[in-house]
């Protein structure tokens, strides 16, 4: 039998098995390690099948997830520290993915952004689950809190940049309060998507959205008939 190699680190020999997950294990990496990327998608997928079965957010607990899932509770507990975040994950997962935005354009991303929030409105119209999830969250005060913080938070400091790099850019007036002028682009698609769930979701819709608050909403002035502009002059 050959003789086994002292542990580098502690000098020892190591014995029969070691390093061999231990019975009930479920093979996860310990902290400091990468993720198992599926062991949290099973998990996600767990979670989704549940509520599509027509579980209540409210009914669903770590222990009937992780045993949906294959896993044990201390695999979720490692990625997530409660239902809470978890459940933000899982919207992440089913909602359209965020939009990738250049980081340096100012109109160009607010239109990005802007484009993304339609997709995402037309995704909710069209999906039962996702609908019926936003409706169940704004019922649990925790979670709504935490997706608001973790997930609507960051999409309104990327508008508000981009319509700074727009400023910057002398693409809109530096003469006016930047968020001001945020919420004058995300106010309507905010009512088309969330308010007026029947209103249209056209494909142009943000770029109609800039286009008209850029231009504003007075009416153009007609121009002067050529006899006013000669009797004018003289």
């Amino acid at each position: 039998m050959q003789d086994q190699a002292p542990d580098e680190r502690s000098g020892e020999v190591p014995g029969p098995g070691a390093g061999a997950p231990e019975p009930g294990d479920d093979s996860e990496p310990r902290r400091g390690r990468p993720r198992s990327a599926a062991a949290e998608a099973a998990i996600l997928d767990a979670v989704v099948e549940l509520l599509e079965a027509g579980e209540p957010l409210a009914a669903l607990s770590i222990e009937r997830i992780a045993r949906t899932a294959g896993v044990g509770k201390a695999t979720i507990y490692r990625r997530w520290a409660g239902k809470e975040e978890l459940f933000v994950d899982v919207l992440r997962a089913i909602e359209p993915p965020e939009p990738e935005v250049s980081g340096t354009g100012g109109l160009r991303d607010l239109r990005v952004l802007l484009e993304s929030m339609r997709t995402r409105g037309l995704a909710q119209r069209s999906s039962v689950l996702l609908h019926n999830v936003f409706a169940q969250m704004k019922s649990h005060p925790k979670l709504w809190h935490e997706y608001q913080c973790t997930v609507i938070a960051p999409r309104r400091l990327a508008m508000v940049a981009a319509v700074r790099r727009a400023v910057e850019a002398g693409e809109l007036r530096d003469d006016t309060d930047v968020e001001l002028m945020d919420d004058l682009f995300l106010g309507p698609m905010l009512v088309r998507t969330i308010h007026r769930p029947d209103a249209p979701l056209p494909d142009d819709l943000a770029d109609r959205i800039i286009t008209l608050v850029i231009e504003g909403l007075a009416p153009r002035r007609a121009a002067a008939a050529p006899e006013c502009r000669a009797a004018g002059r003289g």
